[in-house]
Order: structure tokens, then sequence, then C-alpha cells
């Protein structure tokens, strides 16, 4: 998945036409929604950081480096 450039505007405003649409037009559901999701993301990177901390490798990262290291 790739990251749009920031200045990417368009890429903004479809996503925002996509999450209101998603709502059915109700502004504040989509608001809510986003802030849900925003929660959701903010909760996962801190158990991310804690298990970094720990020296912890989530079992994706694991996966991805055993697949490199076997390439190379």
């Amino acid at each position: 998945m790739s990251v749009p450039a920031p200045l990417d505007k368009s890429h903004y405003e479809q996503a925002c036409d996509q999450a209101i649409a998603m709502c059915d037009g109700n502004l504040r559901s989509t608001i809510k929604a986003l802030i849900m999701a925003n929660e959701y993301l903010e909760a996962e990177l801190e158990e991310l950081q804690a298990a970094v901390a720990a020296g912890c490798i989530p079992e994706a990262s694991r996966s991805k480096m055993r697949s490199n290291s076997s390439a190379a």
C-alpha cells in the first residue's frame, strides 16, 4: 500500500467523500467513525511500541525478515 504525496489534495478529497458516503452523508457520524478509527490505531501503536521496548518483534516482521534473508 503506497502513501500518497502530502500535497495530493485530490486523494484527501476522495477519501473525505468516501468516508461521508460510508456514513450515509451524516457528517457527525463520519467524524465519530474517524475518531474511533484513530483511537484504535493509537492503541495499536502503543502496543507495538511496548512490544518493541520489551525487545519483542511482531510475527509479521519476523516473517518478512525471514523471507528477505532467504532471498539474498
